[in-house]
């Protein structure tokens, strides 16, 4: 279509909505005559009759009808294309609500925030931490992050930062007076440390020395809840722990920890930031999704871990 042909849309789909050339004249601050010499070059462009017209009505064409609902539409996603570039403009502020997972949010996500929200002063951060999955539009937040798959996330965004990896970790002083088990088989003769509840045990995901993948329920000496005081037992020398590489990464660079078997890392769990659909981004939480996604794509530990 030419220049020409666009130019005169406007006028048509004012003049339809106005209901008259002189109302719809007044709108666009033009003459009623150069409302009809528009729609009649923009006739004679498409080679069609779009409105009946008299000196009392104005009524749309069977195709008339057809153009209309599709200028309307082109129309309205032009404007919504002005209003995401306008956002993009905009400086982020306003309060940025966000439910993080508590171990990794406060190690991994934390600090990511604490940088956003150093850079932008008219941004106000309220996180909250909880292992639970908070209802994002119940609870008016706008992001969360989630561990683990997904379910069902009707009328949420979701995007992957990365996917967890986890092995088998001890301290050099439970190695020295144990010794490193030999395969998968030889755990039943070591003390073990699972995370677990309501007498329900984490199972661990690892590879054999052939490279399959095997899952198993760990006979456990200790029990914990949550993987912080698991991670703190496991650095006290107590037994073997199956941890994510994010969480022992401190430990790893400081010779703390060692992977018991460094070819039997799996990746066991994706990492998703969600929010709210909605038809366009606002600031804040475009700056956190992207941020988020810079930061953890790769992730910094796995940089030096893998």
């Amino acid at each position: 279509m030419r220049l020409d042909s666009l130019q005169n849309i406007i006028p048509f789909v004012q003049a339809v909505e106005a209901g008259s050339f002189t109302r719809a004249a007044q709108r666009l601050h033009l003459t009623t005559s150069a409302i009809g010499k528009s729609i009649a070059r923009l006739e004679g462009r498409l080679g069609v009759r779009l409105l009946h017209r008299s000196t009392r009505s104005l009524s749309l064409t069977h195709e008339g009808e057809v153009f209309y609902r599709a200028c309307v539409a082109a129309l309205a996603e032009m404007e919504e294309v002005q209003a995401r570039l306008a956002q993009y403009r905009q400086e982020p502020s306003g309060r940025l609500r966000i439910d993080l997972p508590l171990a990794f949010g406060r190690r991994c996500v934390a600090p990511v925030l604490f940088d956003i929200a150093g850079k932008y002063p008219e941004l106000t951060l309220e996180a909250s931490f909880s292992d639970g999955r908070a209802d994002l539009i119940e609870e008016g937040l706008d992001l969360a992050i989630r561990i683990g798959e997904l379910g069902d996330h009707a009328g949420l965004v979701a995007r992957k930062l990365f996917v967890q990896r986890s092995t088998v970790w001890a301290s050099p002083t439970y190695l020295q007076r144990h010794g490193m088990p030999k395969d998968l088989n030889d755990l039943t003769r070591h003390r073990l440390l699972a995370c677990g509840r309501d007498g329900f045990i984490t199972p661990w995901r690892l590879r054999d020395e052939n490279g399959r993948l095997k899952t198993l329920t760990p006979r456990a000496a200790v029990v914990l809840g949550h993987g912080e005081p698991l991670l703190d037992a496991t650095l006290a020398g107590l037994g073997l722990a199956y941890l994510p590489t994010w969480l022992v990464a401190g430990d790893l660079k400081r010779r703390r920890l060692v992977a018991v078997w460094s070819e039997a890392y799996v990746d066991n769990l994706p990492v998703h930031v969600l929010w709210p659909k909605t038809r366009s981004l606002a600031p804040k939480v475009r700056l956190a999704v992207d941020t988020l996604v810079a930061r953890f794509s790769p992730p910094p530990w796995e940089q030096t871990n893998a």
